[in-house]
């Protein structure tokens, strides 16, 4: 399947067709989630209300870990197999995963306030996400920072796949160290240690945040691809003027046209 996607007018033709369904299911089960999640879903007995945040919060978090692990096996493909559009996909995912890690940082921290007194705290936790938004940050940058764009799309890959040290640093955090953030109570051993009023909600809401990403995902390659072919385009029409002017025919050893 991987393969025949390979190719960039197949992957066109394909995502074309998919992506108004994908975009559809994406809006329904999000707003399916938002309803459940902030009107349905009963508020905790401890925090309160102030729990809602967390509908936003978690998957948010689990999309900046996904979508930087996939960023980083995007990369390696790029670089073993040189796939044709996994390079595209990886820089196609970041801003994306960008954006995720912020609302991740941005509800944590209005989250954190009632509940530990603060906005921020050097947790390792908090800590090792904000380098995570560093690293999304400096994946976007290395890769626009070469005038050639290969030299780009190779030190990016090699950041991405530095940078995938810091994800089991993120995950086992709270296990390592003392923290204040709390432990997993959701992907852990023994099961989930939340009630079942909030987790089917969470898992809803953390489904349309995975199709949001894909929507986008396959949105932003799909103009990646459209902005190549239009660069392609240009340069094939000034090569064939250059081509056709007098200094360009006498250059190729063709008498020059008058």
């Amino acid at each position: 399947m991987l393969t025949r996607l390979a190719n960039p007018a197949r992957f066109m033709r394909v995502s074309g067709a998919a992506l108004p369904w994908l975009g559809a299911g994406t809006a329904v089960v999000l707003a399916v989630g938002l309803v459940w999640s902030l009107a349905i879903a009963p508020p905790d007995y401890q925090q309160g209300e102030t729990v809602r945040i967390m509908f936003l919060h978690v998957p948010a978090a689990w999309m900046a870990l996904s979508v930087y692990l996939f960023i980083a096996v995007a990369s390696a493909v790029a670089l073993v197999w040189r796939h044709p559009l996994a390079e595209i996909a990886a820089q196609a995912a970041a801003p994306v995963g960008a954006a995720f890690t912020l609302v991740c940082l941005a509800t944590g921290s209005l989250w954190g306030r009632p509940m530990w007194g603060a906005w921020w705290v050097w947790d390792a936790r908090l800590t090792s996400v904000l380098v995570l938004f560093f690293l999304y940050l400096g994946y976007i940058a290395l890769v626009n920072a070469f005038d050639d764009r290969s030299r780009g799309a190779r030190a990016g890959s090699l950041l991405a796949l530095v940078g995938i040290v810091n994800l089991p640093i993120i995950k086992f955090s709270v296990d390592w160290w003392n923290t204040l953030h709390q432990p997993a109570s959701v992907v852990r051993v023994g099961g989930p240690s939340i009630a079942t009023s909030m987790l089917l909600p969470l898992l809803v809401m953390a489904s349309g945040f995975a199709l949001l990403f894909g929507w986008m995902l396959v949105l932003r390659m799909r103009t990646a691809l459209n902005e190549r072919k239009v660069e392609a385009l240009r340069l094939y029409g000034h090569a064939a003027r250059v081509d056709a002017s007098p200094d360009g025919a006498i250059a190729a050893g063709r008498p020059a046209l008058r």
